[in-house]
């Protein structure tokens, strides 16, 4: 057997015991579901009532943003669990085994792309039931949520190396909130960035997250002719540029992640 089927089964494995982790814990499944809907439903009602996007219900404006938003919250999760692993000595353990290196990280982040995807379902049929509508064709919109999976894959990749060096699961939520929190909010997510002031407005047209947002919104039809993307290449070409940004964050933080992993010890 090849050391890439080794590692692919190895990897499928860990994916295995973290899914019946979460079986086993329902509470994860249960705040997983609950925020996203929470998240919706309070946007839709308390934003919405106070801000009207030109030509365009704020439903179908705001669920490609809570999407956007949920998946980089959600990316948090992966570097608690590895973690909250490093603490109890589960990463020695696992590395005392006779697997890939790869596995444990691989096992962790497809475990968490499942939970994410979990997640947009759950937030897709809230979003229906209080307005929003896929105006594009199935195939587009299937591109859209692969994308915005995709997106969430990669910043798993960046969240299980900030686990790996902070170890503490407690840090690793305050940590990351700091920078998630701006990253989230400085971005067309909730609203355009047209009157923003001038330096915030070239952040969030650059912003990752603001080009992950307006490509769902194409990409699932909420658009309209009098709504504005932004006047800079990232926003005219926002699946491009999320592309270039998730290969970018997978091809630095895969190898770096696993070459941590090699060296970590368990606290």
């Amino acid at each position: 057997m090849s050391s890439l089927s080794v590692a692919v089964e190895d990897g499928l494995t860990i994916t295995r015991r973290n899914l019946v982790k979460v079986k086993r814990v329902p509470e994860l499944i249960v705040f997983a579901t609950l925020s996203p809907i929470m998240f919706v439903l309070l946007f839709r009602y308390v934003f919405g009532s106070a801000i009207p996007i030109q030509g365009i219900s704020y439903a179908e404006f705001l669920l490609p943003g809570i999407f956007a938003q949920t998946i980089v919250f959600g990316s948090t999760i992966t570097g608690a669990s590895l973690a909250e692993d490093l603490q109890k000595g589960l990463i020695d353990r696992f590395r005392s085994l006779p697997m890939a290196s790869s596995a444990v990280l691989v096992g962790r982040t497809v475990a968490d792309l499942a939970l994410n995807a979990l997640s947009i379902v759950v937030m897709g049929v809230t979003g229906f039931i209080v307005g929003w509508r896929i105006r594009s064709s199935l195939g587009e919109a299937l591109a859209g949520f692969a994308l915005l999976l995709l997106f969430a894959y990669a910043m798993s990749w960046l969240m299980a190396t900030v686990g790996l060096l902070v170890r503490a699961p407690e840090v690793v939520q305050q940590a990351s909130f700091i920078v998630i929190f701006p990253l989230t909010f400085i971005a067309n997510t909730f609203v355009p960035t047209d009157n923003f002031p001038t330096v915030l407005k070239w952040i969030a047209d650059w912003n990752p997250v603001s080009a992950v947002v307006q490509a769902a919104r194409e990409l699932f039809g909420n658009t309209a002719p009098g709504l504005s993307a932004g006047d800079t290449w990232s926003l005219q070409n926002p699946v491009l540029y999320t592309l270039i940004w998730s290969a970018l964050l997978l091809a630095v933080f895969v190898p770096l992640s696993v070459r941590i992993y090699r060296r970590t010890s368990s606290r």
